[in-house]
């Protein structure tokens, strides 16, 4: 039985093999996700807080711990602006993982959106 969470997708401008999803989806589906914060441990505890339950792999040790990583649940890479988790995707992919996915306008758009977030300094 597949645990992978089906979305609305849009190609990537710049990755045309890594598929976006919007954060308002990501954060409705979020209990049924792995959700991949590639920012630095400053970033993530920073301004613009993190996703609650996300877990922290910055992008440069990505390799490291990807295979750590469920292969059998859905996965969704976070950054600041959609770039680094961009590259993460296409990692993922490179090494055979089927439901992963870059969440389009990282946290600053999550921000904007006013959805949850935890570990914001002021």
């Amino acid at each position: 039985m597949s645990t992978f969470t089906n979305f609305t997708t849009e190609t990537n401008p710049d990755l045309d093999m890594v598929e976006d999803v919007s954060p308002g989806e990501v954060n409705a589906k979020k209990d049924n996700l792995c959700l991949v914060d590639v920012r630095s441990s400053d970033e993530y505890n920073g301004e613009l807080g993190h996703i609650p339950g996300s877990q922290l792999i910055t992008l440069d040790t990505l390799m490291d711990h990807i295979d750590n990583l469920p292969k059998d649940k859905t996965i969704v890479f976070v950054c600041r602006s959609g770039r680094r988790s961009a590259n993460a995707t296409a990692m993922a992919k490179d090494n055979g993982f089927e439901s992963v996915y870059n969440m389009q306008g990282g946290m600053i758009l999550w921000n904007e959106m006013s959805l949850d977030t935890e570990g914001k300094c002021s």
